[in-house]
């Protein structure tokens, strides 16, 4: 469980292609301090375990599951990332119920800049639009969001603000138009979904 509060800003180290997965080595030296095997920490908000690491970075298997579903498969050496360990039981809950399990991609349609943030709006799945709510939590490369504005429609889209810290502390700070981005919509609405029906 995380909380979509990014931890640090990590970089690529290394991309090992295989069959059907990909071994991926992130530098987070933040993020590895007390590292150990089989510990969990969300690169763009994707939950991997950490199946070797280093005083700077640690290695983890991307199955084809995740492959599919998020941005992680495009990832090359040197690309920004993400990091966050997982949360502490006995640790402060800042963002929103993160489970690292991400939904799905969306793209970044247009980014608004303000003297103070940035507006970014981006695209739904047709799927996952019925989970996103004004005002509610939604989850972009694992940073922990607040939904300003929705639009319905063939290609749903929502609407983010960026405050200057998630500019500077996060890879949204760099995405553009037509970026890929991981979405995870609030677990507590498909939940509820679920046990309505």
């Amino acid at each position: 469980m995380f909380t979509g509060i990014v931890e640090e800003l990590g970089a690529v180290a290394g991309v090992e292609e295989q069959a059907d997965a990909v071994r991926l080595t992130v530098r987070g030296p933040l993020v590895v301090v007390d590292a150990r095997r089989g510990d969990s920490i969300a690169v763009n908000g994707c939950c991997l375990t950490v199946t070797d690491h280093t005083a700077e970075t640690f290695t983890a298997d991307v199955m084809k599951e995740s492959l599919d579903r998020t941005s992680l498969g495009r990832l090359t050496v040197g690309d920004p990332v993400n990091l966050e360990r997982a949360m502490r039981a006995d640790g402060r809950f800042g963002g929103h119920l993160v489970q690292g399990h991400v939904d799905g991609t969306g793209v970044v349609v247009s980014r608004t800049p303000s003297a103070h943030w940035d507006v970014v709006r981006i695209t739904c799945p047709v799927g996952l639009a019925r989970y996103v709510a004004e005002k509610g939590s939604i989850a972009v490369d694992g940073t922990s969001l607040t939904v300003v504005e929705i639009t319905d429609g063939d290609t749903p889209t929502f609407t983010v603000s960026l405050i200057p810290t998630t500019l500077e502390a996060t890879t949204l700070g760099s995405r553009r138009p037509d970026d890929l981005v991981n979405l995870e919509v609030d677990v507590l609405a498909k939940h509820l979904e679920r046990l309505m029906s």
